[in-house]
């Protein structure tokens, strides 16, 4: 009894930090089993969108490898606001996730903060770069490739040489977007207006379908999307009119996964689809990817892992079917200047 009380005694006065209430149960005997666990932004996990491809990507893992859906194998946690990301991060920590991945750029202020504390857990930032950190790797992609080959595709397409962009928010990520999208739009159609805006927010479908109507109203046929869940707004939009008017021509153009699903419409007993194309980022690749190494014990930490064009990292989604055979070409032929170095995409709108 006098050594139960001074081990007791002892446990309790070593955690002067207080990090108690942080230290997670064994995995019931599969402390040996790999896990991995993703905090998805405000858009959330079926945004149909970013956070819902790197879910798959996550799903996709888990399942290839055996493991089941939960803390003993793979999760996801979801963020309903901003505050949420600090505290999705360490609750991941607590369950002893081997790696525990932050979706978006907005997740950066959190992992760099969590990862300091945590160095003992591994993290992935999607979309951002967090340098000096060992236990932090570092997902980007060239969005702004991408986007080129679908502003290629828009810019054949407009009968009106009006084509516009809804981004979620102006920053340096979604500018690559809208930055490529401009300029692929412009090499093939110098004639071609094309209108950038943005929401402030990626979780305001309201707000992206308010800003649609206007951009339609305005003459623009085509829309791309850089937004999340606010571009569902502009697909609801775009639906809306085409019931409408069934004659009238416009389109969407998907982004981060292919989103002709979204595109589809009814209109008087026929069905249509207005999604023109869809920029894929592949996410979910990255997500595979990534996890792939840090099981193999070689996970990428301090490290940039950068995907383009080049590694089929972005470009355009497989369901082509509103594409010719002329825009077709073009996109394939603009692909391969760009992957050869002939062609420098901007990254920046100007």
């Amino acid at each position: 009894m006098v050594l139960a009380a001074g081990t007791l005694l002892g446990a309790c006065g070593s955690n002067g930090n207080n990090d108690s209430e942080d230290v997670a149960p064994a995995k019931d005997g599969q402390a040996d089993k790999f896990t991995a666990a993703m905090v998805t932004d405000v858009g959330g996990v079926d945004d149909k969108s970013f956070n819902q491809s790197a879910w798959e990507g996550l799903e996709a893992f888990g399942q290839d490898n055996g493991l089941e859906k939960g803390t003993d194998g793979y999760d996801y946690l979801q963020s309903k606001s901003d505050a949420d990301y600090k505290t999705n991060l360490n609750t991941a920590v607590r369950n002893k996730f081997d790696l525990i991945y932050g979706i978006g750029y907005k997740l950066q202020p959190a992992i760099e903060e969590v990862a300091k504390q945590r160095k003992d857990s591994n993290f992935v930032i999607v979309d951002s770069v967090i340098e000096g950190m060992d236990n932090v790797a570092s997902v980007t992609f060239k969005e702004h490739e991408g986007s080129f080959l679908v502003g290629v595709a828009a810019g054949l397409t407009t009968k009106t040489n009006k084509v516009g962009f809804i981004g979620g928010t102006d920053s340096d990520l979604i500018n690559k977007f809208a930055a490529g999208f401009k300029a692929g739009v412009e090499a093939v159609n110098p004639d071609a207006e094309v209108d950038i805006q943005f929401a402030g927010a990626f979780d305001k479908a309201d707000k992206g379908q308010s800003m649609a109507a206007s951009m339609y109203q305005a003459g623009n046929d085509v829309i791309y999307h850089a937004a999340g869940g606010t571009g569902n707004g502009v697909f609801t939009e775009a639906k809306n009119r085409k019931q409408q008017n069934p004659d009238q021509e416009l389109w969407v153009i998907g982004v981060d996964r292919d989103q002709a699903a979204e595109g589809s419409v009814t209109v008087d007993g026929e069905e249509m689809n207005i999604t023109l194309t869809s920029m894929v980022k592949r996410v979910d690749t990255a997500v595979i990817d990534i996890a792939e190494r840090a099981m193999k014990g070689e996970f990428p930490g301090g490290e940039i892992v950068e995907y383009g064009l080049e590694d089929d990292g972005v470009g355009i989604a497989p369901t082509q079917d509103n594409l010719s055979e002329e825009v077709l070409a073009a996109v394939e032929e603009w692909k391969e200047k760009i992957v050869n170095g002939e062609v420098e995409v901007p990254t920046k709108p100007e």
